[in-house]
């Protein structure tokens, strides 16, 4: 684990596992900072010397799953050639990455989007990062003709990560399995091909 280019100091390293530990049994609120350093076999006092609360220790804790999870789309995307596939790549690994890290979907799907602080979180320049990853690829597309040249860009964003959240969120919030593949495959399809007869 690293933090700002540095490794991370041990207890740091703790505090964080035995947050993401507790997260995947509790909803936010409901944990406590004597839980967390019990957990984690540290003082409670050493919360605070890393993380100023414990809603820093959220951001920090989704601001290093987001950094694995767009290593991973960066090097798919890459992969490809056709602004289609990019996308089509960009929805399954998000997907396959929700339904995996349940812990990561739950911060980011459930727990950070109604706080005014989230927004100004070293987390949400990554959520920042991968929207403009995918508004990237269709900019790009359009202009290389493989999308109509009269898509709107940022609608069609909104369209994608829409589809995403709202396939998964059911299935984050109750605990139930996703077909990623079936799934994927089917907000590609709708998104590009239409459902017009």
């Amino acid at each position: 684990m690293k933090h700002n280019g540095k490794t991370n100091p041990p207890g740091r390293v703790k505090i964080m596992k035995s947050f993401s530990a507790l997260m995947k049994k509790k909803d936010f609120h409901s944990i406590t900072t004597a839980e967390i350093a019990g957990n984690a076999k540290v003082t409670e006092g050493l919360i605070y010397k890393y993380f100023k609360d414990k809603k820093e220790l959220l951001y920090q804790v989704l601001n290093e799953y987001f950094f694995e999870f767009l290593v991973k789309i960066e090097d798919r995307v890459a992969n490809e050639k056709t602004c289609v596939d990019k996308l089509s790549v960009v929805i399954f690994s998000s997907l396959e990455s929700y339904a995996d890290n349940r812990v990561f979907s739950k911060i980011l799907l459930l727990e950070v989007r109604n706080s005014l602080e989230f927004f100004n979180s070293c987390a949400y320049g990554r959520v920042r990062k991968y929207a403009g990853t995918i508004l990237g690829i269709i900019e790009d597309g359009i202009q290389k003709k493989e999308l109509k040249p009269d898509t709107d860009p940022y609608l069609l964003r909104k369209v994608i990560l829409g589809a995403i959240e709202h396939a998964c969120l059911g299935e984050i919030i109750f605990g139930r399995e996703l077909d990623i593949e079936q799934v994927s495959s089917g907000i590609v399809n709708i998104v590009f091909n239409g459902v017009k007869a």
